[in-house]
């Protein structure tokens, strides 16, 4: 029995040992993650260092993105329009090429409305509209006056007279202002 009681104080022994050794590497760990939980001054400046170049690093990238995605958007941006465009300058060249046989001059200027209002309707189609100033009061806003003549009427005094050339909205937006005659 004796050999017994050697052997289990040789367990017992074995199981102390085993969980010294375990608490002393849980206290290590625990301490090397004390540590680890606190950087250094040096290693907070690294890492926020880091992080900065690459959000600066990000940011740029997505800048330059955007300018090339505008340049693009930029240079394709008349294209539908240019390309809605084509059938007109066709129906052009034909009434050119036909109109040099044609002795009916009514023919020629129905020709030439059909491809006047079908242009109309491709830049109407697209946010164009013309501006109605003629009897309207003088905006400065969206006329240019040319001429100031005597208003032939009260009525018209301070009013555009006449339309010199036309001015155009492009949705809403004045893309070229009307050049008129104001009466005084």
């Amino acid at each position: 029995m004796s050999e017994e009681n050697t052997q289990h104080s040789e367990d017992l022994e074995n199981e102390v040992q085993e969980t010294n050794e375990t608490k002393d590497a849980s206290t290590t760990e625990t301490s090397n993650e004390e540590t680890k939980a606190e950087p250094t001054p040096e290693e907070k400046y690294a890492e926020l260092n880091d992080r900065f170049l690459r959000l600066y690093a990000e940011f740029d990238n997505f800048r330059r993105r955007s300018n090339k995605e505008k340049l693009e958007v930029i240079s394709t941006a008349n294209a539908t329009l240019l390309k809605d465009l084509l059938p007109v300058l066709d129906d052009f060249e034909r009434a050119v090429a036909n109109n040099e046989n044609v002795e009916d001059i009514q023919i020629v200027k129905e020709g030439f409305n059909l491809i006047h209002h079908k242009l109309k309707s491709i830049l109407e189609s697209k946010g164009l509209k013309a501006m109605e100033a003629k009897g309207n009061p003088f905006d400065s806003e969206l006329h240019e006056a040319i001429a100031n003549i005597p208003a032939p009427e009260d009525v018209l005094k301070g009013a555009v007279i006449d339309d010199v050339e036309k001015g155009y909205y492009l949705h809403d937006k004045v893309i070229r202002f009307a050049k008129v005659v104001v009466g005084q």
